[in-house]
């Protein structure tokens, strides 16, 4: 089958990419490279020869219908995108462009395509906005409240799959993502925390909490994550399914978890809470466990551990 994946040299859009190209797929990947890496693809290149191409292109840019009308793929994973909610605050106009401009160019090449299915990746942790404690895990049917722009941006595109599913009968599924982390997350760029505190703990480095410690994450690992999506590829269609573990895990246990698998102790300083941040987050996953048949398996201890297994053997 023909698939195309936007954002595919990414954190999790590589790991998606490997296991297309495992399951025999031909794998279209558009990036512009501003976050992903090249070598994030290496894998995908020596496994799938004859099956694999890639582009270097930003989503907004025109060029990217013609290369998605000339591919006519049946599957369009969407995952690029602007992610940085301190970015989104800061430019609001740049986070649009991204996600909602470049996003409305994909769908536009799916229509001229006529592509069978779009799977978006949604943001579980900002579309909802901030959820009351006693309404967490939140479902899908709970108010789309968001407090940053990047929040906003990323909802707004669940309209325009479900216009252009009704005008042009292109089927979609928006995977509503926890906070997805392990190998290949960048500290350095608009990594999550697991992969920053990682970094900081294998490198003695001071570490960094921003407000109390206190505010809650949904923390899926992306191996867990990348099952989902491939699930999705014929289940679940034109729904908003949440990808989460249903738990909630506070930043200051997450550190504690850190430096017991890394034995190690380092100096921990704590700071103002940063703006557009939510205080707490987990996803309810009961309708994925219906309509995709999937749950996440990873143990935050263990998932950890496999990112710092991971982080250890690429310094």
């Amino acid at each position: 089958m023909k698939i195309l994946v936007t954002g595919g040299a990414g954190f999790i859009g590589s790991n998606l990419v490997d296991a297309l190209i495992l399951e025999g797929h031909h794998v279209r990947v558009i990036d512009s490279l501003f976050t992903g890496k090249l070598s994030n693809l290496d894998d995908a290149r020596k496994q799938g020869l004859g099956r694999f191409e890639f582009y270097n292109l930003d989503i907004t840019e025109d060029e990217v219908v013609d290369i998605i009308k000339d591919f006519q793929p049946e599957i369009i994973y969407h995952l690029a995108a602007q992610a940085d909610v301190r970015v989104s605050v800061n430019d609001p106009l740049y986070d649009a462009k991204v996600n909602v401009l470049g996003s409305l160019n994909i769908l536009k090449g799916a229509a001229e395509a006529k592509a069978k299915r779009i799977i978006y990746a949604a943001s579980g942790g900002t579309i909802y906005g901030d959820v009351d404690a006693s309404m967490l895990p939140v479902n899908e049917s709970n108010p789309k409240l968001p407090v940053s722009p990047y929040g906003i941006s990323k909802g707004v595109v669940l309209d325009y799959l479900r216009s252009f599913y009704l005008t042009y009968g292109i089927e979609y599924v928006a995977l509503a993502l926890a906070n997805v982390y392990g190998p290949r997350q960048d500290p350095h760029g608009e990594a999550g925390v697991i992969a920053i505190f990682a970094d900081q703990v294998l490198n003695s480095k001071q570490s960094v909490i921003y407000g109390d410690g206190e505010q809650t994450r949904d923390f899926v690992f992306v191996d867990d994550v990348i099952d989902a999506f491939v699930k999705a590829q014929d289940k679940g269609g034109n729904l908003l399914i949440n990808i989460g573990t249903s738990v909630e895990t506070s930043v200051n246990r997450l550190y504690k978890v850190m430096c017991e698998a890394a034995n190690k102790k380092v100096n921990l300083v704590y700071k103002g809470a940063r703006a557009g941040e939510l205080l707490a987050s987990s996803l309810d996953n009961t309708r994925a466990l219906i309509q995709l048949s999937w749950r996440p398996w990873t143990s935050i201890d263990e998932g950890i551990a496999k990112t710092l297994e991971f982080m250890s053997k690429s310094k």
